[in-house]
């Protein structure tokens, strides 16, 4: 017994050895980083479409009495809702807990900072904003408006080219920590999908979004302009485009953000009258 049992560990063991070269050599190798990761990207936005259709048409009963275009919807912002816990959670990894972009750190400007895991990060959102995009073109309307074709264009060249060039990384983990309000939106158009507009759930959804938009797409692109102020030093010292880029894209997200920001006080308000 004890000898299968070390047998099996050096197995396991080999295993592990073979995925980090394939991981190191392959996938993180820099000439390879942006088409692996992007690739990547668009096969988990497959899988998580298809195992939220699965996993929905068997725990919700109310998923079989939706129309084509609901099931397409319901699925497709169970993938966003991934890559929006994926992206968040990486993005505040790089932008408050890595020391990759550290002011202390003495490794040059840090808009030319970045790394091989910071690139690959960037591959897959922006595997995902190509998915999202094509979805919404080939249902346009049904899925959403011009604004949500623009806000994915903007966002998938934005992070496209600061993934190829390694410029403007910091900025643009910055814009993507506001993916953190998607999925109390999805939650709040599940809800609303399945007749539970009068529940408390609904009311403390609103609430959060609320709180979540304020602090993730208002407070944050603040701050962003504020530090691209304090470095503009090293903002002019990039590639035109992205230099563009940088003042161009987080303004016009921040100005699409106000909007909807608007529309979201306005339905809390409407919600919250409704229950007086």
């Amino acid at each position: 017994m004890m000898t299968v049992s070390k047998r099996t560990v050096m197995e396991i063991k080999s295993y592990q050895d073979q995925a980090e070269l394939l991981v190191r050599d392959y996938l993180l190798a820099h000439p390879y980083i942006p088409f692996t990761s992007v690739l990547g990207g668009i096969f988990a936005c497959k899988l998580a479409f298809d195992l939220t259709q699965l996993i929905s048409s068997c725990y919700f009963r109310s998923f079989a009495a939706l129309t084509k275009i609901q099931r397409i919807e319901w699925n497709n912002r169970g993938m966003s809702t991934l890559h929006a816990i994926f992206i968040t959670i990486m993005s505040l990894y790089f932008v408050i807990f890595s020391d990759l972009f550290s002011e202390h750190r003495l490794a040059g400007l840090i808009t030319f900072r970045s790394s091989p895991l910071s690139t690959f990060v960037l591959g897959v959102s922006a595997g995902y904003f190509l998915v999202d995009l094509g979805i919404l073109f080939w249902l346009y309307p049904s899925l959403g408006g011009m604004e949500y074709v623009l806000h994915h264009l903007v966002s998938l060249v934005a992070v496209a080219y600061s993934m190829l060039s390694g410029e403007g990384q910091l900025y643009t983990y910055m814009v993507l920590i506001s993916e953190a309000t998607t999925p109390t939106i999805n939650l709040r158009w599940y809800l609303s999908t399945a007749g539970m507009k009068r529940s408390r759930v609904y009311l403390i959804n609103g609430v959060a979004i609320f709180f979540s938009w304020l602090v993730a797409r208002v407070l944050l692109f603040i701050y962003l302009f504020y530090h691209v102020y304090l470095h503009s030093y090293q903002v002019i010292q990039m590639q035109p485009f992205i230099r563009f880029m940088v003042f161009g894209v987080p303004s016009m997200l921040f100005i699409m953000n106000l909007l909807w920001f608007a529309k979201i006080v306005k339905g809390l308000k409407k919600t919250l009258a409704k229950r007086q």
